[in-house]
């Protein structure tokens, strides 16, 4: 038995497509080697060049919520000032929490002489009234009746005048006795002396001598010295009486700033010593004063001794009754007693620093922007802090409208949080 095999043309076919699927096979697991296809391999980068732009636009737009732009408009509006910083020399103080008082030396409570029935009362509460000016004016039985008398006396004196001019006459011819003309002298004398007290004492209850008619009865409440009307209880048709003042004058030009000064610091502080004196109703503004007098006596209880600073007040902003804050230069300090000079440090008003993340910041005005940058505060004294480290000298700072410029930071931060 023959056995034929088909080995020739017959098996030539079929190893050729074994050879072609394996060069597919080992193609893709050359492509499967790279990781990525030439297109894919462009996709990504394109998107590595995208996202370095935006890594970038991400750091400026970090850095550019560091500092603040307002035009100037926007920082007026704001209320924000800046300074140049400079170091001054650093003098011990103590602080007093005070109120403050009219000069008691220039106020005058105003009352009527004599009981009279008030006809007008042009004077206002709050006026600025000057020397002499008339407050009100009150009709009087007792001016009329000052009046009367002070014309009666004129007239007896003129009788008692001609009874002593004919006396005069007879007496030099020696035609009656000499004690007759003693007699008229003495009279006339005796009305004269009466017309001077009438008209004292009509001018004393502020009567007018030249008046006539209804005038006679009328007198004016004046001004003793220019100030302003701080108190009126004067009304039209009221009784008034000499034991209650129609007005209350005070010159406010200068004010008492009254404190309570503790025992411990009574060897400090010295009559004439400089003070500064702040108000919570112009936070960041100081005004400038001396000590004007130190008490005598100690109160038991409080162990406190009363001091008065007196400030100047052309301006009239400081009024009676708001409380204060007394930062009174002591003497003594230990630069003093070796001779050298004060150290110098770097003050900045209370307003200019703010907490921000619970950090104490002051903001810098550089090249156009505003800087919020954290600093190290420490004694705080007559309405400044001193800063210890942060800034320098000779560096601009805002020292008004910090929070104006921190509520726009936080505004800025919450809308990049969105």
């Amino acid at each position: 038995m023959t056995v034929t095999t088909h080995t020739g043309p017959q098996r030539r076919p079929r190893l050729g497509a074994l050879a072609a699927a394996t060069a597919a096979v080992a193609a893709a697991l050359a492509l499967a080697g790279c990781g990525k296809d030439p297109h894919a391999s462009e996709g990504d980068k394109h998107a590595e060049h995208a996202g370095e732009k935006k890594g970038e636009k991400g750091d400026s737009h970090k850095e550019g919520e560091e500092a603040l732009t307002l035009t100037t408009e926007e920082a007026e509006r704001a209320g924000i000032k800046v300074e140049e910083i400079r170091a001054q020399a650093m003098t011990e103080t103590v602080v007093l929490t005070a109120t403050i008082r009219a000069d008691q030396d220039k106020v005058a409570r105003v009352a009527p002489r004599t009981e009279g029935r008030i006809t007008s009362a042009p004077a206002k509460l709050g006026d600025r009234v000057r020397a002499g000016q008339a407050l009100a004016t009150l009709d009087s039985v007792g001016v009329g009746e000052a009046h009367a008398a002070w014309m009666q006396a004129q007239s007896e004196l003129r009788i008692a005048e001609a009874d002593f001019k004919r006396a005069e006459a007879l007496n030099a011819e020696e035609i009656i006795p000499r004690k007759d003309f003693v007699r008229a002298q003495s009279d006339r004398d005796k009305a004269a002396a009466a017309l001077r007290a009438a008209g004292d004492r009509l001018r004393l209850l502020g009567g007018n001598p030249g008046a006539e008619g209804a005038g006679v009865a009328r007198f004016a409440v004046m001004a003793p010295f220019a100030g302003t009307v701080v108190e009126k209880k004067a009304t039209l048709g009221d009784l008034a009486t000499p034991t209650e003042p129609l007005f209350t004058i005070a010159d406010l030009g200068r004010v008492w700033i009254l404190a309570d000064l503790p025992e411990a610091a009574l060897a400090k502080v010295r009559v004439g010593a400089n003070a500064k004196v702040t108000v919570p109703a112009y936070p960041g503004e100081t005004f400038s004063g001396r000590v004007g007098h130190v008490g005598s006596m100690l109160d038991k209880d409080t162990r406190t001794v009363p001091a008065r600073i007196e400030v100047a007040n052309a301006d009239g902003r400081l009024k009676p009754e708001m409380f204060a804050t007394a930062a009174i230069e002591v003497a003594g300090s230990k630069a003093d007693k070796v001779g050298a000079k004060p150290a110098e440090v770097i003050s900045l008003p209370d307003a200019a620093v703010v907490l921000m993340q619970g950090q104490p910041t002051v903001f810098i005005f550089d090249a156009g922007a505003y800087e919020p940058r954290v600093v190290e505060p420490g004694e705080r004294a007559g309405g400044r802090t001193v800063i210890k480290a942060g800034i320098k000298a000779g560096e601009q700072v805002v020292t008004a409208g910090a929070y104006a410029l921190k509520a726009r930071k936080l505004k800025s931060q919450l809308g990049h949080g969105h």
